[in-house]
């Protein structure tokens, strides 16, 4: 946690991946995000995998250090109360619908100046989900071993939801944004992101759809080699996976020497006329003649012989682990400055829990926040920002348009 966005107030009526992950960057930097559920939780609320307690592992992280506000949103008291939360703080990140009850123009009517960043599925208004814009991007047909049949291999799906991760990131940013128009201009606007155009645009900002463009087909599959330049996954003399990647001129050098084929990689240039210290093209063009190289050297060294080489010579790799590995790595996790304690988190269990990603040099980040129990923040919220007192408080929860906690549920 840093202070860089304190005094920044933000309302999140979000569900699933994109969104509430907008509103966790914002808040590991220090602004005040109040997400608003449904009192009976949102879409999300019961994501798998669930703890033996009922609670969403999902939820806890992707709601860290956010404030919890949880009204009858199936109500038209409770959806004119988040309304009126929206209009009194001024900024809104949400994936409900154009259509829904939290439209810009008429939150606008009461709060000229709000800064909304809504999240969409397709241009057009259609619905779309990580899974299925990525169906769309082609990326799925480009995965998978390089022997397979283009005509009939199946598509191979990232586990990563990833456009949902980027669309977040990038709705952090435009809210940013849109609040430089406001301060520029004293005026409120509306963001629209849509999923599907990140994905798409994404594609596009590589440079790969000019590429199928400029060669008339798609680019065939590679399985793990690396489009363009010198990369793959290589086994050790003891049977440890790991990935090497060579994209500069440096990293090559580096990258030989480590393995011990400068005379090896000599006699192959020399055979093929070219330089591969001087091109990614030939080195790409002329890769299975060198993964066999590459692969054959591998099984010279168990692995932690050349990961020493590997690290001494400079060159740029990293052994294959299990997630499960992953998350109790000592250089990942464990001695990372960007995991810290964890929080009293809902679910009860402990795990290290992660700070912003962002690195100041010479200012210590704060310990992780918890995320907050479902409704946790109603009272004071409702009391702060609209200035509804004790007792009407307590008529909203007695009628249950307003819930409070749900620690002990």
């Amino acid at each position: 946690m840093y202070d860089l966005l304190s005094g920044l107030k933000i309302i999140e009526v979000s569900s699933f991946v994109a969104s509430p992950t907008a509103g966790l960057y914002c808040a590991q930097l220090g602004a005040e995000v109040v997400r608003i559920d449904h009192k009976a939780g949102g879409l999300d609320y019961d994501r798998y995998m669930m703890t033996s307690e009922g609670r969403s592992l999902s939820w806890e992280n992707l709601n860290r250090a956010k404030k919890s506000v949880a009204l009858d949103l199936n109500s038209g008291e409770g959806r004119e109360l988040a309304a009126e939360l929206v209009r009194q703080t001024g900024q809104l990140i949400t994936n409900l619908p154009v259509n829904s009850f939290l439209p810009h123009d008429k939150l606008a009517e009461g709060c000229p100046e709000l800064v909304s960043v809504r999240i969409m599925g397709w241009h057009d208004g259609r619905q779309a989900m990580d899974f299925t814009v990525n169906a769309a991007s082609g990326y799925p047909l480009m995965t998978g071993p390089e022997d397979w049949d283009p005509a009939t291999a199946p598509p191979v799906n990232q586990v990563l939801p990833a456009w949902d991760f980027i669309t977040g990131a990038y709705c952090a940013f435009t809210l940013l944004a849109g609040l430089r128009h406001r301060d520029k201009t004293g005026k409120g606007i509306e963001l629209r992101v849509p999923l599907g155009d990140v994905a798409i645009g994404t594609m596009a900002n590589a440079g790969a759809m000019a590429e199928m463009l400029y060669r008339g087909g798609d680019r065939e599959r590679l399985g793990n080699a690396i489009w363009g330049a010198f990369g793959r996954d290589f086994l050790s003399q003891d049977g440890k996976r790991f990935m090497v990647a060579a994209l500069t001129p440096k990293q090559w050098k580096a990258t030989v020497e480590a393995f011990g084929l400068a005379a090896e990689v000599a006699a192959l240039e020399a055979e093929l006329s070219v330089d591969f210290a001087a091109s990614d093209h030939h080195r790409f063009v002329n890769r299975h003649r060198l993964f066999a190289l590459f692969q054959s050297a591998a099984e010279r060294f168990d692995y932690a012989q050349l990961a020493q080489r590997l690290t001494a010579a400079g060159a740029t790799f990293e052994r294959y682990r299990t997630m499960f590995e992953a998350a109790q790595d000592p250089d990942l996790v464990t001695n990372n400055p960007l995991f810290g304690p964890s929080p009293a988190n809902p679910s009860g269990f402990e795990y290290p829990a992660t700070r912003s990603f962002a690195n100041v040099p010479g200012q210590d980040r704060a310990d992780p926040r918890p995320a907050p129990y479902l409704g946790e923040h109603s009272e004071e919220v409702l009391a702060e920002r609209l200035g509804l007192s004790s007792g009407e408080i307590a008529k909203l929860i007695d009628r249950g348009v307003v819930a409070t906690s749900d620690k002990d549920t």
